[in-house]
């Protein structure tokens, strides 16, 4: 495959030349593991590539194929987050706690695209349990962003977005707990759905904060997530939260609304926060395009600005809770050496959680304790209640919202990971939509002086959907970037 060819493929492109006999299930991914080889060195966006699992895939989907077997995604290779179990492939989370762990069982979400012939590359890199927004913080190594190999990619899915970015595969699923997929989609130049919470069963993803984290895909373009995010929707009586609600067919819908008009509200608070100038000026670009078509309006959200005290409140008080399994006694790292079973649990968690991790288990430890809850967490929940009902609002308004994703470009790697609350901030413009459970998309709108991506934020209401792939899809045809990293023109 010529490297021009590579550049412009997707997910649809690829299905298409398999359909007709161009090219190889079997190709494909040896050339895609080739791309890892030659890139991955680099960028580190892989914990883990399954050479074998992945070739022998791709024979049995070749055959498949002859046969006439049709699965919406059969023979395409994909790459996973590694805190979504793939039954018999490594599922670390990028700790050392989960060192050795072997996924018994498949996510609700891996036996869909299994259901539909997907192939799975390998796991990608994240910050430790999705805890942060540099992939600075995993238990490994940290992930390098492919327009420049100093700054960092985002978080917590960076692995997954740079994977994508690279073309190191044609997609990947990413988890959002409070921006994790569309920051890192942001910093990458590729496009990233947080989807409506409830809208994709959580069953086989390592808990976070449950009532925040939600799967979502990453794909090259808006047509390749609407693809994704169809195979992967729907109804899962394993997982309570799981809205019974039977999935659109995204990707017709985004084709046959190509020309709908919205009524577009801009966040005042949004736009008033510290921007970096060459998001805003870009940002700007896009409101003026969008005039043309659509009607833009400025709204309030008034209670935005409590949305980072307050998420840090929730999200770590859940994972304090969802992190005390890891004890050395059923699974994972123990530390051998204990002379007590009180030792054994104290050194476990110590050495095998890292810096971040245990500072939000202390920090949610705190924020659940006796004399505290009401103070903290009780009005936490409440705020978190009037954030929604700012939302809900907004939408008796407007149609969709559009913001920046990031308040600034790719930062440097080092540059916040010793300054916390300014690594925090980094998510002020995603944590709203993740408190309020709405679905929200991260899509490239063009490049700084420097040649980093910039990325946009649509939200939509709940269960909508299908409305945020539709504003996507329009704007990237109105735009018709080609957004292709630095490291792979070099």
């Amino acid at each position: 495959m010529a490297e021009v060819e590579l550049t412009d493929l997707t997910i649809l492109k690829a299905l298409e030349l398999l359909e007709n006999r161009k090219i190889t299930s079997y190709e494909l991914v040896e050339f895609f593991l080739e791309q890892i080889k030659k890139y991955d060195p680099l960028v580190k966006a892989f914990l883990y590539v399954d050479e074998e699992g992945v070739r022998e895939g791709a024979k049995k989907a070749d055959e498949l194929r002859k046969k006439g077997h049709k699965g919406k995604l059969l023979g395409i290779p994909l790459s996973i987050k590694d805190n979504i179990c793939i039954k018999g492939l490594p599922t670390t989370c990028a700790s050392k706690i989960l060192q050795n762990f072997i996924a018994p069982y498949d996510a609700t979400v891996i036996e869909k695209l299994k259901k539909e012939g997907a192939l799975f590359l390998g796991k990608t890199n994240l910050d430790e349990f999705a805890m942060g927004s540099s992939t600075e913080n995993s238990g490994y190594f940290p992930t390098r962003n492919p327009w420049d190999l100093e700054r960092v990619p985002g978080g917590s899915s960076g692995g997954s977005a740079v994977a994508t970015a690279c073309r190191m595969g044609l997609g990947s699923l990413g988890s959002d707990t409070g921006g994790s997929i569309r920051q890192p989609a942001a910093f990458c130049g590729v496009v990233g759905l947080k989807p409506t919470y409830g809208m994709v069963s959580r069953f086989g993803l390592v808990a976070f904060a449950s009532s925040l984290d939600q799967i979502g895909p990453i794909g090259l373009n808006v047509e390749d997530t609407a693809l994704l995010l169809q195979i992967i929707a729907g109804h899962d009586e394993k997982d309570s939260t799981s809205f019974p609600l039977e999935p659109l067919d995204f990707l017709n819908f985004i084709k046959n609304n190509l020309n709908s008009r919205y009524k577009i509200g801009l966040p005042r608070e949004y736009f008033e926060a510290e921007i970096d100038p060459e998001i805003t000026k870009a940002l700007e670009s896009l409101i003026d395009l969008l005039k043309k078509n659509h009607e833009i309006k400025t709204i309030s959200l008034p209670h935005t600005e409590y949305a980072v005290a307050t998420y840090y409140i929730i999200a770590p008080a859940e994972a304090s809770s969802n992190l005390a399994r890891y004890d050395g006694v059923k699974y994972g790292f123990r530390y051998k050496e204990a002379k007590s079973l009180m030792e054994m649990y104290k050194k476990t968690r110590a050495y095998g959680f890292g810096k971040e991790v245990k500072r939000r288990i202390m920090l949610g430890t705190y924020a659940l304790s006796a004399g505290y809850y009401d103070a903290f967490y009780l009005k936490a929940s409440k705020v978190r209640t009037l954030i929604m009902q700012d939302f809900l609002e907004a939408f008796k308004e407007v149609d969709l919202i559009l913001t920046p994703v990031t308040p600034t470009p790719p930062f440097k790697l080092g540059e916040k990971i010793f300054d916390p609350l300014q690594m925090y901030l980094s998510d002020i413009f995603t944590i709203p939509v993740n408190l309020a459970g709405l679905p929200g998309i991260s899509l490239p709108i063009g490049l700084t002086s420097n040649n980093l991506p910039i990325g946009a934020q649509i939200i939509g209401p709940h269960f909508k959907d299908e409305l945020v792939l539709s504003m996507a899809y329009q704007i990237e045809k109105e735009l018709n970037l080609k957004m292709i990293p630095s490291l792979l023109r070099s």
